[in-house]
């Protein structure tokens, strides 16, 4: 394993399962020293656990809900006074619903909206400040092929991953003379409890699904590992030349 994060501070969100775990886990065995956060306690633990032995040492966690900006603000207060600092921001957390979007209610909007495009916001904003003064300050934000094919059933996912994309390009292009990279992430299907869990409307038309798997491993699911991987190569040197764009892992889905 290359060790690209040796002495790196990175703090990830969604880090208590999913793709946010494998992300924090794959860092941490590069030789990061990580803040894993989550709304999950235990899920915070079970990503203690998963982690080598040899590296538990360099893992902590905290609790942060990034839909609520009390506990955005109070949770990146204790995870920078943890790191002394920081210089790469991984937002993972994520939530998606999924409905006619007629039949959608406000509430699931707006938390979808919430926690996937204002937590982001939260999060880049609470440590801002703090990563700009790293020599090599880095975001790495998650997006979704959803926000530029065709998701059906899930209009409100689709909204906030294009926010995302919108602000990444906003704070690639704004703080650039900082030396900060912005740059999106964008999964197809991986397999994770947000794609396991997700129940689509009982009269959905699964034909038009077709498309949210790749091509690869006979169109099965990504796993969080094909994520953590180009997590790791642009959040790092090798990435040095990438910002302000996205990255598309979905096994060829949007081919």
């Amino acid at each position: 394993m290359q060790r690209r994060h040796e002495g790196r501070r990175i703090l990830v969100t969604g880090a208590g399962s999913g793709i946010g775990r494998g992300v924090a886990l794959r860092l941490l065995a590069e030789g990061a020293t990580l803040v894993a956060a989550d709304i999950a306690e235990t899920g915070l633990k079970e990503t203690v656990e998963a982690a080598d032995a040899a590296d538990r040492d360099r893992l902590h966690t905290v609790r942060i809900d990034v839909a609520d900006p009390e506990s955005v603000r109070a949770g990146c207060a204790s995870a920078l006074n943890t790191l002394d600092g920081i210089d790469v921001l991984v937002n993972a957390a994520g939530i998606m619903r999924a409905a006619h979007t007629h039949e959608m209610p406000f509430e699931d909007w707006n938390q979808v909206i919430g926690v996937n495009l204002t937590g982001t916001f939260l999060m880049c904003r609470a440590v801002l400040p703090r990563l700009i003064e790293s020599d090599h300050p880095v975001i790495v934000n998650f997006s979704s092929t959803a926000a530029f094919g065709s998701n059906p059933y899930m209009a409100a996912y689709s909204a906030s991953k294009g926010g995302v994309n919108a602000l990444t390009h906003s704070l690639a292009l704004e703080y650039v003379k900082h030396g900060l990279r912005a740059v999106n992430i964008v999964p197809g299907g991986i397999n994770t409890g947000i794609t396991s869990g997700l129940q689509l409307p009982a009269d959905a038309d699964w034909k038009l699904m077709a498309r949210l798997t790749g091509w690869l491993n006979n169109g099965a699911l990504g796993d969080p590992k094909d994520i953590a991987g180009v997590v790791a190569m642009v959040a790092s040197e090798d990435g040095r030349y990438i910002t302000g764009s996205e990255i598309r892992v979905d096994g060829g889905a949007l081919m």
